[in-house]
């Protein structure tokens, strides 16, 4: 579904007429009946709008990257994001804008030099924000390189869905994973952090996870290992 269309959807749901609705946007009604109808671009600033106004997901807010230009992002800059998303531990922090939840996670794996505590939140953006747009989210991660990455954090993520029981966002995981598979690299690499010792990367390959193994990642993360699990 369109961002367009959510916008259309949840007027509708609150029945809200179309005035009503465009004077909360700041905008006029005539330019919001574009913009239901597909008819006029949605900026970034009245998508941001919209999330307030009408309770819509941050998955629907537009990317702010494109193909070739995906870049690590630090660590202090994905914590304010995280807790803009509402991620618990970062909850105190804030973002000036709020991101897209696809986004925050692709430029998280993109980066080598994470901290545990950022890592530890990349399967918690997977699991709570399912409806992102995973056909430009994969295209990124495979141009980048990072489909062992995302495959694993997706692996993390369908765990937390059986654990909690949320059978459709399990189902949808499952298809994700399975198509990340496809494409899985043939290197070994590490979760975000490159800097392991030979002795720390001998261990990692000897103690780590099944899906760990698989993904070909170096890295003891466990859904055991997650607070918020």
């Amino acid at each position: 579904m369109t961002l367009e269309q959510k916008i259309l959807e949840s007027r509708k749901e609150r029945g809200w007429e179309q005035i009503e609705t465009a004077k909360k946007l700041g905008i006029s009604q005539t330019y919001l009946s574009l913009l239901e109808t597909g008819k006029r671009p949605i900026s970034k600033q009245i998508a941001r709008k919209a999330i307030k106004v009408l309770g819509l997901s941050a998955e629907v807010l537009p990317f702010e990257i494109s193909l070739d230009n995906l870049i690590p992002a630090q660590n202090d800059v994905l914590a304010k994001q995280l807790g803009s998303l509402g991620y618990p531990p970062f909850a105190y922090l804030k973002s000036k804008q709020k991101k897209n939840p696809a986004e925050v996670l692709l430029s998280a794996l993109k980066s080598d030099n994470l901290e545990i505590r950022v890592v530890e939140a990349l399967p918690w953006i997977v699991f709570n924000f399912p409806q992102m747009d995973w056909q430009t989210v994969i295209k990124i991660a495979k141009i980048n390189d990072l489909q062992n990455r995302l495959g694993f954090v997706v692996n993390l993520a369908e765990n937390l869905a059986i654990k909690s029981k949320d059978y459709d966002t399990l189902n949808l995981l499952r298809e994700k994973k399975l198509e990340l598979a496809k494409s899985r690299l043939l290197r070994e690499e590490s979760l975000c952090h490159n800097s392991i010792t030979e002795v720390e990367k001998k261990w990692l390959k000897n103690n780590r996870s099944k899906e760990a193994k698989f993904w070909r990642l170096l890295t003891d993360l466990e859904i055991k290992h997650l607070n918020y699990a």
